[in-house]
């Protein structure tokens, strides 16, 4: 072997645990970017929680405003 083969070798080599590392990423890649869909389809159900649950909020709210004037106005003819 001659010093330009075993120079040749070495760079291959190295090449191929470069791509091996590649490879290796792109593998771990497509398993974390497979878990997406399923966690987008709980973002817009917890989406669709977080919107009836200030509207249910808004409501309350109003009713206890509501019943908040009714108390005053019942206090004030007690009076």
């Amino acid at each position: 072997m001659t010093k330009d083969d075993n120079y040749t070798n070495v760079i291959l080599e190295d090449i191929r645990s470069q791509m091996q590392a590649v490879l290796e990423i792109a593998a771990d890649t497509q398993q974390k970017v497979s878990a997406l869909p399923t966690m987008q389809e709980d973002i817009a159900e917890l989406k669709d929680d977080v919107a009836t649950i200030k509207h249910a909020i808004g409501d309350i709210s109003t009713e206890l405003q509501l019943h908040d004037r009714r108390i005053t106005k019942l206090e004030e003819k007690i009076a």
